[in-house]
């Protein structure tokens, strides 16, 4: 497996998944290099916030894994400014994609990226 390259710009969707998917193979020893270990703390940190974790969640469930930012406001309680401002963040950690439709943003999950994410992390202690 090829060794994946992050550049300080954000990521793209793919450039995650494959990140994740590879931090632990064979190849590199289980041992995150430098890049690697800064990349996974900024999805790490972007999950750890409570509202942003209830956010995904309620995205995975919505029909077809996508939901308008309409629709996530009143289950987090919080003004759609505010549910934006999370909804971006999770986009910069590469843990959704953003779809404008007229003046709504959707937003879906990455495919691949949270299984990516737990594969790796049940993997920490083989590593």
């Amino acid at each position: 497996m090829a060794r994946v390259t992050v550049t300080a710009t954000p990521p793209s969707s793919s450039l995650l998944v494959a990140d994740l998917a590879t931090c632990c193979s064979p190849i590199t020893g289980g041992v995150l290099d430098r890049t690697s270990a800064e990349r996974l703390a900024a999805v790490l940190r972007a999950l750890a916030e409570p509202t942003r974790l209830r956010l995904v969640s309620l995205i995975a469930a919505h029909d077809g894994a996508q939901a308008c930012v309409c629709a996530l406001t009143d289950p987090v309680g919080l003004s759609q400014p505010t549910v934006s401002h999370h909804l971006k963040t999770l986009v910069e950690a590469g843990l959704l994609e953003r779809e404008q439709r007229g003046k709504w943003s959707y937003y879906r999950l990455v495919p691949g990226v949270l299984d990516a994410l737990a594969g790796m992390l049940s993997s920490a202690g083989r590593c």
